[in-house]
């Protein structure tokens, strides 16, 4: 994949071809149960793959959690590229999260948990370093339904468009420690990653 070069990431042979098997599987999943509105499989390289493997130069070893992970996006392909971590995906709708675990299971990801139920009522006594969204709720709302999962010295990664307004409306006890713009190849609009802990 040309582009993952572009964005600094190297990808093994095996791994590239996992990749191409998991949006294979996307596409055949798709048309029953539309996980995702983007249809082209060159735009879904663009669009999914490489728009999630933009974040991966700026994530931090440990235990990670995919929050709204829809069709396993970040997660899964993060999973692929960094088997050494740990992943759990977490989405309310039961179609997304079955493709996301039959898709785990055929990629032979050991690194992948995936659970079906609303973030703000589920709980784990193993907390995450990182947890991860991809247009899953304002970033105001993110951190508030997530809190209760964050390790002590946990940090949230939010997929953001362009800088908004939203970053001003964080709560005074959450601090932004960088807001990363990223040129995702082939994706023609602003994309950017903001890291935020807690005071």
């Amino acid at each position: 994949m040309r582009g993952s070069a572009q964005l600094g990431v190297k990808l093994a042979p095996e791994t590239q071809q996992k990749m191409l098997d998991f949006l294979a599987l996307l596409q055949k999943w798709n048309k029953v149960y539309n996980l995702t509105a983007v249809r082209d499989p060159k735009q879904m390289v663009s669009s999914h793959l490489l728009d999630s493997l933009a974040v991966l130069p700026h994530l931090w070893p440990g235990r990670w959690l995919d929050v709204g992970c829809g069709a396993g996006l970040p997660g899964l392909v993060l999973a692929l590229v960094r088997p050494e971590w740990a992943f759990t995906l977490l989405d309310s709708n039961s179609k997304k999260t079955s493709f996301v675990q039959q898709a785990a299971i055929e990629l032979g990801l050991r690194n992948v948990s995936v659970y079906c139920a609303r973030v703000e009522s589920w709980q784990t006594e193993d907390k995450f370093d990182g947890i991860i969204s991809r247009a899953f709720a304002s970033i105001t709302d993110f951190i508030a339904l997530t809190h209760h999962l964050l390790a002590e010295e946990g940090r949230w990664a939010a997929m953001k468009g362009a800088r908004g307004q939203e970053l001003e409306q964080l709560p005074a006890n959450i601090v932004i420690e960088r807001v990363i713009p990223l040129q995702v190849p082939d994706v023609d609009a602003e994309r950017c990653l903001v890291i935020v802990k807690a005071k």
